[in-house]
């Protein structure tokens, strides 16, 4: 069965692109395989990683791309070895677009449900499929790829509020999950945007018995407060905040892209035993550590990316059952340049919604 729709969306051709100046113009998707899907695109989040590698941030892009990987919107097409997904079904696709789910037998990534570290991810854009094509993401009209890592949407959420929950959601929830966050743990979020915003309200759903925002400034104190947070460090206006909350925090999970956090000062928040994670991702190095830092209270520096199909699921199914819902903004497909300029320019509160219009039911 072929199509009788196109592929068009917003293409990054430089890295000029990031600065507003993608163009819109028709792309060649994958060719359709039995394990496929076509979405029709609904509704498409925007993440900080769409301008890290609009600009080649983190290295070389491939152009010409279609950023985008906070997708949501209804099944159009499917492959005949799709399995659980239906046609009208509404569902989304976050960071990770492909895992072999160990089909081998030699993957151990797959095996411990870490399927984003899976050896043949393909990233859901900018990746390549197995058959040599650059995937394509959802500043678009439809999206193709695996059903490996699509996920139904419950009713209960919208497709405007679950789409950024696909990448930011659970790039900040799963450090929540897999550090044992919950009743009696004390959680630090460092980073009150749009990753950190999810931090604190996964945390609050999750029953912690303290969530602690850290910003610079106090700026964002009374949100962080709404979203769940208990108390409010604004480390810019107080000289002695790493004395005052030394050793009182089990988990700390950092937001912050920026090279230039103080990350040793940060260190000195964590109880015995306690463990930092880093989902922020800058462009350049990390500041140094002492290992005496680590050493001294046994803790632990790692870092956590994005989230397995069933981590996703799990978020919904916890979001839903306590419900939380995105802080965002919206703006039209037609005004993705402009919404580009202003998701750098810090506007959102706090994740940035693409909405189709033409798509919508």
């Amino acid at each position: 069965m072929s199509s009788d729709y196109k592929f068009q969306g917003w293409l990054g051709l430089d890295p000029d692109s990031a600065k507003g100046q993608m163009v819109w113009q028709e792309f060649e998707p994958k060719t359709f395989d039995d394990e496929d899907i076509d979405i029709k695109i609904t509704h498409c989040g925007i993440c900080g990683s769409d301008l890290h590698t609009l600009r080649s941030g983190w290295g070389p892009t491939s152009y010409p791309l279609c950023v985008g990987h906070e997708i949501v919107g209804r099944v159009v097409r499917v492959g005949t070895k799709v399995k659980d997904i239906k046609l009208g079904d509404r569902v989304g696709v976050g960071a990770q677009s492909y895992a072999c789910q160990n089909r081998n037998g030699d993957c151990e990534a797959c095996a411990d449900d870490l399927t984003p570290h899976c050896p043949r991810n393909v990233n859901t854009y900018g990746g390549r499929w197995p058959g040599g094509s650059t995937s394509q993401g959802g500043y678009a009209d439809y999206w193709r790829g695996n059903s490996s890592c699509v996920i139904k949407i419950p009713d209960q959420i919208s497709s405007e509020h679950a789409a950024p929950m696909l990448c930011g959601g659970i790039t900040a929830c799963r450090p929540l999950f897999t550090h044992g966050a919950g009743p009696g743990k004390k959680v630090g979020i460092i980073g009150i945007g749009g990753l950190g915003h999810f931090g604190i309200m996964g945390a609050k759903a999750l029953g912690c018995s303290e969530v602690v925002a850290i910003s610079r400034t106090a700026s964002k104190k009374a949100d962080a407060m709404k979203m769940g947070a208990t108390k409010f460090i604004a480390t810019d206006e107080d000289r002695d905040w790493a004395r005052k909350h030394s050793r009182s925090l089990d988990l700390i999970v950092c937001t912050v892209s920026s090279p230039k956090l103080p990350l040793e000062m940060y260190l000195q928040l964590l109880r015995l035993k306690g463990a930092f994670v880093q989902i922020g991702a800058p462009e350049d190095v990390l500041p140094p550590v002492s290992a005496f830092s680590l050493m001294s209270k046994a803790c632990t520096l790692t870092g956590s990316l994005i989230g397995s199909p069933n981590d996703i699921r799990r978020m919904l199914n916890l979001f839903v059952e306590t419900g939380v819902r995105t802080w965002n903004n919206n703006y039209s497909m037609r005004d993705a340049n402009k919404a580009l300029i202003d998701f750098e320019a810090g506007r959102p509160r706090y994740r940035l919604v693409l909405v189709n219009e033409k798509n919508l039911d």
